[in-house]
């Protein structure tokens, strides 16, 4: 049941076809718009951050390690190893007493470039450059707070990533044992769940006012507004997630593996798509062809992503070889 969404041809000929599902969800929770099928079971990979930093925000980590937002931000992240991102890690470190050398994550280089050849020609590879440090620093110091043995923070059965789990069911309008369950790239649990589900997720990240329990409302609203005031940090200078979250009325963050999620605030809508053979270079041509399809009035995020994410291809010298084109139509129910 899948759909084509992008189609790339390369000198006018047709080279790649990329095909997905898209699900988009109103406020009571119900399908609105799809394009392939709404109910495809995709792993979360790092779209489901901001769900994973719910429990330790609710828990009182920020009032008692004093975390600035910033570094709330970066809990959320898959950062690309700029400097900033490397001095709000040493901060969280700093603030909670824990080496990164604790986490689980394989060290790493930045993913950004120019960071990357920084690295390469100074002190090599380390674990704050892994792009899910910010949330292993969070986890750690959840359960540094709760007095927990810090060895076993990865584990599924353990404490804190029960809270996770049942965090993530919670506000995915789900039963926390119909989520799969699977092991991340950074060595955490990952999560399998209907984009439906997963919408959902974010259509109360957007809009925390549809969360009954208090204390989980207060801390997607700490979350969401951290996200939002520091996008750099959840991201990198130019990326997706941090073009989006520039714009208040927009909550985003995607997955590897082809996987990304956003809601929007004055529409009271949550989507979630995942593109089959796990690409991410079609993100944002993706995201302009729901915003244009639904009618989205914020013409300064639409020009952004037009800008960024033209459909343009070039080669390595900066001739034009190609283009991409959005070629899915939502399907709006009635």
């Amino acid at each position: 049941m899948e759909t084509v969404l992008v189609r790339e041809y390369r000198s006018d000929l047709l080279e790649c076809v990329h095909s997905g599902h898209i699900a988009i969800v109103g406020e009571h929770g119900n399908v609105t718009g799809y394009a392939g099928d709404p109910e495809f079971v995709s792993f979360t990979r790092s779209a489901a951050k901001p769900l994973q930093a719910i429990p330790g925000i609710r828990g009182g980590i920020v009032e008692h390690y004093g975390f600035t937002p910033a570094e709330v931000a970066l809990m959320t992240a898959s950062h690309r190893g700029e400097s900033y991102h490397v001095a709000a890690l040493e901060s969280i470190s700093s603030k909670i007493g824990i080496d990164e050398q604790q986490m689980i994550c394989a060290t790493s280089y930045p993913l950004d470039y120019t960071s990357r050849e920084n690295a390469i020609r100074g002190a090599g590879k380390r674990k704050f450059y892994h792009n899910c440090a910010g949330k292993h620093m969070g986890i750690l110091s959840y359960n540094k707070l709760k007095g927990l043995p810090l060895e076993e923070y990865s584990q599924p059965e353990q404490t804190v990533q029960r809270e996770i789990i049942d965090t993530i069911a919670y506000m995915a309008g789900v039963a926390p044992d119909s989520i799969g369950l699977g092991t991340d790239g950074c060595g955490l649990p990952v999560f399998a769940m209907p984009l439906t589900a997963l919408a959902t997720a974010y259509l109360k990240l957007a809009n925390p006012d549809l969360i009954a329990d208090e204390a989980t409302r207060k801390a997607v609203t700490t979350i969401t507004a951290a996200m939002n005031a520091h996008p750099e940090m959840v991201s990198g200078s130019g990326r997706l997630d941090s073009i989006l979250l520039e714009d208040e009325n927009i909550i985003a963050k995607g997955g590897f593996k082809g996987v990304y999620c956003f809601g929007l605030r004055r529409e009271r809508l949550g989507i979630a798509f995942k593109i089959l053979d796990g690409s991410e270079e079609e993100w944002g041509l993706i995201v302009q062809g729901i915003l244009n399809q639904i009618g989205y009035s914020q013409k300064n995020t639409l020009e952004k992503l037009r800008n960024t994410f033209s459909g343009v291809i070039y080669n390595d010298g900066g001739t034009r070889v190609g283009h991409a084109d959005t070629e899915f139509q939502l399907h709006f129910m009635k």
